[in-house]
Parts: structure tokens; sequence; C-alpha cells
């Protein structure tokens, strides 16, 4: 069954957790990620021309290949975490899609990172592996 972004976003960032959590893939990439420092991330999803609702915040806990945590939070200042990767609604889109890479979509610009950039690099694989698990999940998207 299909979730749709944003009306089923405490849903739809359940199942990414539990993917992550179920992918060796993931367990290998991310290992040592989040080890002696805070890898927890703040997913922002930002409204644009497509989408004008309320920005969207997705809390996810990484340490060391494992997501210790997954949610929704309506309040970015109150959750502790090391990165921010942020992004447009649509661009959004285009990443679940798979017609944009994470790291690409960095280093276009269509993204921003909040956090020291070099470690995110370090663990490229990793992200890539994020988002391969996001976007296998059947998504369908409200605007």
């Amino acid at each position: 069954m299909a979730l749709t972004l944003p009306s089923d976003a405490d849903e739809w960032i359940e199942a990414w957790g539990e993917r992550l959590n179920g992918s060796a893939e993931y367990s290998e990439v991310g290992a040592g990620w989040g080890v002696d420092f805070n890898g927890d991330f703040l997913f922002h999803i930002r409204p644009d021309d497509t989408y004008d609702g309320e920005d969207l915040y997705f809390f996810v806990g990484l340490e060391d290949g494992v997501c210790t945590d997954a949610f929704r939070t309506d309040d970015p200042d109150g959750v502790d975490w090391g990165f921010a990767f942020r992004g447009e609604y649509g661009t959004w889109k285009e990443l679940l899609r798979e017609n944009l890479g994470a790291i690409d979509g960095l280093m276009s610009g269509e993204f921003e990172l909040d956090g020291d950039m070099q470690r995110t690099l370090q663990y490229s694989d990793a992200a890539v592996v994020m988002t391969e698990e996001a976007a296998a999940i059947d998504t369908e998207f409200e605007y």
C-alpha cells in the first residue's frame, strides 16, 4: 500500500527507519557513522511552488550502521541532530523517484547540508543506500 507525502508523513518516516534497519548493505556502509560524533539527521522538506503547506521535519537517529530512531517532528530545535539535510518539496520528489542523488543534489546546490560536509562525503556510500531505501518505499505525492 502506497504512503502519501505529506499526509502519511508519520508512517512514511517509520517505514524508512525500518527499511534502514532491514538493510544489510546499509549496516555495512554505515558502520562507523555516528561513533564518537552526533550522526543524527534532521531532514527538512520545504514548501515550494507545487507544495505550499507547512515545512516537514524528519528526525533519523543513525549510529554505526543502525537507525536508532525515526519520526516526524514539528520542533526541529527540540531534537538533538548533528546534520540537517534541507531541500524543497519538488527536489525531494526527484530524490525519492531516483532522478537525483543525495550527493549530486548537495553538490548542485539543490539540497543544503548543515554539518560536516567532509564527513558526509566520507560516508557517501551510506547516503546512496539511504536514498535507495527511501526510494523503495511505495510513495505517492499529494502535490
